[in-house]
């Protein structure tokens, strides 16, 4: 009697949704039509099936469109049709100049990036211009703005093949006022930095975020964040963080996080959340624990996961905080000095406090060993045939120990060099995965196999991350459903971001749309290879526009801008 019931309910929910459609008709013919696909929606439900109609860059009808009038028609039968997976953390905001069609990222079937980890973009000045010539020349990326809404006029100008949106970074805000410098801001320099965050609210940031174990951000005090954070909460901003740590002090860190967010009353997203190094296996239950229980006394916080067991940063994150104070020119000086070099040495290889008395995220102890760090991507072209080498095979090459052969790369590449780090437990990143606040990220900026782009070696996250989910956790372990994997990719993250009009199938919302086998999609790139694109996306729609068409780009460019709340024209 329960079964027939609900047959009849959902028999009457779409003979209403068929009703709607045929009102929509007479608007004229569909721009799209996607007939026969199996629907799931974003919000966890499970499929159904039925026909989707686009007009004008929007979802316009849901329901039996057999018969509806449409310039292009995409028979979907057999295929899962979703709405397009949004990013939470991309690193694409100079890439997407390079390549702007991102084909790592569409053929994922994201649709959605958010960007700007703790440095982002914009603000910028001359001195960080300067500073940061060598990561734009190996680009061949010359800035011609200043500030966000500068930024986002270029991309709109340009055209992108996913829509984008930024945080701004309180590292690039320090670096305005403070530049690279181990130094704490007065109040007059703090008031010139809430000003910076009011102004790229203003342009259409999305929030304020933070990368507290890269320099010079680990010099900021938690007030100093409070403080940032509090004038992003004004325009009804997100805080967002790589914590200053995510290994032995993880549970210190979500605390700090936890507190901006209680002090500045603002949500919070953790960043790739993870327990890293091995002496942290198996800490994720605390993990969770800490962050439910913060959720359980009203602090709005959630997280994300790339869900791989490596994580990738800049290779000089190894070395203390004391020894970036100045920039990365200072930090190669340091290296090349003997004493100096001695002193890195130290303490890299002790627990603890570093010698400057500060606490710091020693990763040299978090790694199994240097056969765990895979050289990824440098800067120097003479360096270009150590990428994919581990540093245990440098080391080897160089007649050196690991640690002199960080230090000799770091100054051959002036202190660039990232890397891949093998330092995570997979039941760590099941368990973290599987939680209901916990959504997805890349982690990785917008990437090609060919071009400039196709010379780097990066984590095969970049092409992978969102097709491994569906594959490894879906399909072959059933850690999770479908349905409840295109929530995390889809609505979650949309109700996060407050992007009231994407991440859910249903009428009037943008027609960012994927359509896939959930049998054949797979992520190809691996550590060894990392270059190859995942397969098994047949469309991929952005704001109603096909950017893959039958499994192939189209080139097409419909992507646009999203901007904060707090946005003003």
């Amino acid at each position: 009697m329960a079964r027939n019931f609900a047959l009849f309910c959902a028999v009457g929910m779409l003979g209403s949704i068929a009703l709607g459609a045929q009102e929509q008709e007479k608007q004229g013919p569909f721009d799209v039509v996607i007939l026969h696909g199996q629907i799931i929606d974003g919000t966890g439900s499970p499929w159904y099936s039925g026909d989707v109609g686009i007009r004008d860059g929007r979802i316009a009808a849901i329901g039996d469109l057999s018969g509806a009038a449409a310039k292009q028609k995409i028979d979907a039968q057999g295929k899962v049709v979703a709405p397009g997976f949004i990013d939470m953390l991309g690193q694409s905001e100079l890439t997407i100049l390079v390549d702007p069609r991102l084909p790592s990222k569409i053929y994922q079937g994201i649709t959605t990036e958010i960007t700007g980890e703790g440095g982002s973009v914009a603000p910028l000045n001359d001195a960080m211009l300067t500073a940061d010539h060598s990561g734009y020349a190996h680009l061949h990326i010359t800035p011609d703005w200043h500030t966000l809404r500068e930024y986002f006029a270029r991309l709109e100008k340009q055209g992108m093949g996913i829509n984008l949106a930024t945080y701004v970074g309180a590292t690039s805000v320090r670096r305005m006022v403070l530049g690279d410098a181990d130094v704490q801001p007065t109040q007059e320099q703090l008031e010139q930095m809430k000003k910076l965050v009011d102004q790229a609210m203003r342009d259409g940031a999305m929030g304020l975020s933070t990368a507290l174990q890269y320099t010079p951000a680990p010099y900021a005090k938690t007030e100093e964040l409070i403080a940032l954070a509090r004038e992003a909460s004004k325009y009804g901003g997100i805080y967002a963080t790589h914590m200053r740590s995510e290994g032995d002090a993880v549970l210190e860190s979500i605390d700090e996080a936890t507190r901006i967010g209680r002090e500045a009353q603002i949500p919070v997203e953790i960043w790739h959340l993870k327990a890293a190094g091995k002496a942290n296996w198996g800490k994720m239950p605390q993990i969770i624990d800490r962050i439910n229980a913060a959720r359980a006394a009203g602090v709005d916080v959630s997280a994300n996961t790339y869900a791989y067991t490596a994580w990738f940063n800049t290779f000089s994150a190894f070395v203390p905080p004391w020894a970036h104070d100045g920039g990365d020119v200072k930090l190669v000086e340091r290296l090349k000095d003997p004493a100096m070099r001695a002193r890195i040495r130290k303490d890299m290889t002790s627990n603890g406090k570093d010698s400057a008395g500060e606490d710091w995220d020693n990763e040299w102890q978090e790694v199994p060993g240097p056969e765990a760090i895979l050289i990824a991507v440098v800067q120097n072209p003479e360096l270009v045939p150590l990428q994919g080498k581990r540093l245990s095979d440098v080391a080897a090459l160089w007649h050196e120990d690991a640690i002199d052969a960080l230090c000799d790369l770091l100054i051959k590449d002036k202190g660039f060099t990232e890397v891949a780090v093998f330092g995570m437990d997979e039941p760590d990143v099941k368990l973290a995965l599987k939680q209901p606040w916990v959504s997805f990220d890349n982690d990785s900026q917008g990437t090609a196999p060919e071009g400039i782009l196709g010379g780097e070696h990066p984590h095969p996250r970049a092409y992978g991350t969102f097709p491994r989910v569906l594959r490894k956790y879906v399909r072959e372990e059933k850690e999770l459903t479908l349905a409840d994997a295109i929530r995390k990719f889809s609505a979650l993250p949309a109700q996060r971001m407050r992007l009231t009009d994407r991440g859910v199938l249903k009428q009037g919302m943008w027609g960012d749309v994927v359509v896939f086998d959930p049998e054949k999609i797979t992520d190809k790139a691996t550590f060894e290879e990392p270059n190859q694109l995942s397969v098994g996306m047949e469309y991929v729609l952005v704001n109603g526009v096909p950017v893959i068409a039958q499994g192939k780009m189209t080139g097409a460019l419909p992507g646009k801008v999203l901007r904060g709340s707090g946005y003003r024209p």
